[in-house]
């Protein structure tokens, strides 16, 4: 019997990469398909040198209906991963129409592709913010969506909107969204991490590049939350824990052993950590201190939110592993090797 062939879409990226390693240790043969506009091939020749071997690149974009056809008609998908899309928050503010095009358009071909085919199993990424700021602790897949924060989240909404409609109308259409909350770190072998282009939106690159002398000073945004230190508390993901969450969603679908055409899993650890405890936590295991800063609270920024996994651990057969003392050593180990040192 022939190998499982999973599309791996934005696999060039820093969760695509971690994602493709799992797959392909998990038996599977993959494809990665990117544009490359939000990254190089850094990650890419990464995941060579983990597997020793050079798996399909390419080179294309999700927005070409034209471009995703071929790439169904020269590959047998069985699965697809999807995580093309724009994803900067302040960026989508500020251009919600860009966002909509790219990050709507992009998903609706890998729909319509799919429905070309016959029928597919898609994992959608989406993300936490869909909750927004909830008032009950922790979120289950059945706590409400709120209004999103900006056009950015709006399109995770969208999406799993999309994927959930596809899935009652289109014969052979089957879908999983999962509802990352905050992935950190980087690969063990510190071979493939997160790669920010210009200054980085998310807190442990920042938090690297203040370690390595990139960046001169850590902001924390905001030191007077109603939380137990001030600062606002999240739950963070290890990038391979999240990495695995992908392999066991792709296998339930393949396995036919969803109950129904479209679920949704919360991806986290359920354990809250607060922005002050998590540079504590960095600057004890990597045996350093941070130059940082509290700065005022920065706007769209939710006060407290985290998961229960429950779910994703009893349905999907995934939990979180890693310790945070491990995941914020790989993510240390990963900035001195890109920056030489």
């Amino acid at each position: 019997m022939s190998k499982k062939c999973v599309l791996v879409s934005g696999g060039a990226g820093f969760i695509g990469s971690h994602v493709t390693v799992e797959l392909y240790n998990a038996g599977y043969d993959v494809v990665i398909a990117d544009n490359m506009s939000n990254c190089d091939e850094t990650c890419y020749n990464g995941v060579s040198q983990i597997l020793g071997v050079r798996l399909p690149l390419v080179k294309m974009d999700f927005c070409d209906r034209a471009a995703v056809d071929k790439l169904f008609a020269d590959y047998h998908i069985d699965a697809v991963i999807h995580f093309a899309a724009f994803k900067a928050v302040g960026e989508s503010v500020s251009e919600p129409a860009k966002y909509y095009e790219n990050n709507l358009g992009s998903f609706l071909n890998v729909i319509e592709a799919s429905r070309a085919q016959g029928g597919c199993n898609i994992v959608f990424s989406s993300s936490a913010t869909v909750y927004g700021e909830t008032d009950k602790l922790p979120v289950t897949e059945e706590s409400p969506r709120m209004p999103a924060t900006s056009p950015y989240g709006n399109t995770k909404q969208i999406c799993e909107d999309i994927l959930r409609d596809s899935v009652k109308a289109y014969a052979g259409i089957k879908g999983i969204a999962l509802r990352y909350f905050n992935p950190i770190g980087a690969h063990p072998s510190a071979l493939i991490g997160e790669l920010p282009r210009g200054v980085p939106n998310n807190l442990v690159p920042f938090i690297t590049q203040t370690a390595i002398g990139k960046r001169e000073c850590l902001s924390i945004f905001g030191n007077d939350y109603p939380t137990p230190d001030g600062t606002c508390q999240r739950d963070y993901i290890d990038i391979v824990d999240l990495a695995k969450a992908h392999v066991c969603a792709v296998a339930r679908m393949l396995d036919g052993k969803m109950a129904e055409g479209y679920e949704i899993f919360n991806v986290g650890t359920g354990r809250p950590v607060s922005v002050l405890e998590l540079v504590n936590a960095f600057e004890k295991v990597n045996k350093l201190k941070l130059n940082y800063k509290f700065a005022p609270r920065r706007a769209g920024d939710v006060t407290a939110i985290w998961a229960d996994p429950k779910k994703a651990n009893e349905v999907l057969g995934w939990k979180a592993e890693r310790s945070i003392e491990e995941t914020l050593a790989a993510a240390w180990a990963w900035e001195k090797r890109i920056a030489g040192k």
